[in-house]
């Protein structure tokens, strides 16, 4: 038989009934699978074009910013070169030395030109860091407040009461717990001994088996409900009569784990969202579309190019003298 996606949707939908009819723990299962076979998609779709955009990052947006910066760190030494001319104006020298700084201090702090630092150091020698060096008076020391008395004991009955409650809430949440667990094991179990390979004397057969085992383990590893749901409803374990007959005390235990996955992907979608936006240096919320984050990523290039045949120009235009003085001149700092 052929594998299922992974995200067909598992869901109750009893022939000749809507949803109103349902009970709240099959609404509520239904709720999340939905909403795990929605996230599950979202992840699979944020992840291939995550790869396709970071090709694209290195291949086209990255060596245009390399040379853009190159190009720029032209322009600082030519600035450099141009203060140490004799004829240079002290006026000119002030705004050459404003562009050198401006220029070098990005280029070496933000991209990494390293071999722009004897210049930033030559022309600002505190690097832009001289209010850090400035020393204040430490703030006179608040008086620490004084502890609040507690409130005082209560009524040892009440304590107790509590105390009682408490326990007996624990000890229903470790049942459910228990319970859960139990509830993925049986469906583990279950493919189990149905695929198990090892006694099974036809080699191709085997293989089969050994394949569905390694999707079977994988998935009671991760105590992913939704695998082994879709893996029993694969190889006809079950079928959807079953699961629309289904109880709604397993039900129960069923969603408690159901939920525990649809928070687990809704933070690993978030952490994907998180990582693109700091490759890509974008804000989170363009990665609400992978349309938006493309149309950005293609924007930046166009820019880029422009901001790159630009600089050429003006680093071009700008090594003779003559053309330096008159910029110079029109310049305002």
């Amino acid at each position: 038989m052929a594998q299922a996606p992974s995200s067909q949707l598992i869901r109750i939908a009893r022939p000749g009934t809507d949803n109103s009819s349902h009970s709240k723990a099959q609404r509520e299962f239904n709720r999340l699978t939905e909403t795990i076979s929605t996230l599950e998609a979202e992840i699979a779709t944020l992840r291939t074009s995550a790869h396709t955009l970071q090709q694209r990052l290195r291949a086209e947006y990255l060596p245009l910013l390399h040379s853009y910066n190159q190009q720029r760190a032209e322009l600082v030494r030519l600035f450099d070169r141009a203060c140490d001319r004799p004829e240079t104006t002290r006026s000119e020298r002030r705004k050459l030395i404003d562009q050198i700084i401006t220029l070098a201090d990005e280029l070496v702090n933000e991209h990494g030109l390293d071999d722009l630092r004897p210049l930033l150091d030559k022309y600002d020698p505190g690097n832009r860091s001289t209010d850090d060096d400035i020393s204040t008076e430490s703030e006179p020391a608040q008086p620490a407040e004084e502890p609040s008395a507690g409130p005082p004991p209560g009524d040892p009955a009440n304590q107790k009461a509590k105390s009682a409650k408490k326990q007996a809430r624990d000890a229903k949440r470790q049942l459910d717990e228990r319970n859960s667990t139990k509830a993925v094991r049986t469906l583990y179990m279950d493919l189990v001994k149905t695929f198990h390979p090892d006694r099974e004397p036809d080699e191709a057969e085997k293989e089969r088996k050994n394949t569905i085992m390694q999707r079977v383990t994988e998935a009671y590893e991760k105590s992913d409900l939704m695998a082994l749901l879709r893996l029993q409803l694969e190889f006809n374990r079950i079928d959807q009569q079953q699961l629309d007959t289904l109880v709604d005390e397993q039900l129960r235990y069923y969603n408690r784990i159901l939920k525990q996955q649809a928070d687990e992907l809704n933070d690993e979608l978030a952490r994907i969202r998180s990582q693109l936006a700091s490759i890509f240096g974008k804000p989170a919320v363009l990665l609400n579309s992978t349309l938006n984050l493309e149309y950005s990523l293609a924007s930046d290039i166009r820019a880029l190019k422009r901001a790159l045949k630009t600089v050429k120009s003006d680093l071009k235009a700008l090594r003779d003298p003559a053309v330096l003085s008159l910029w110079l001149n029109a310049y305002q700092r």
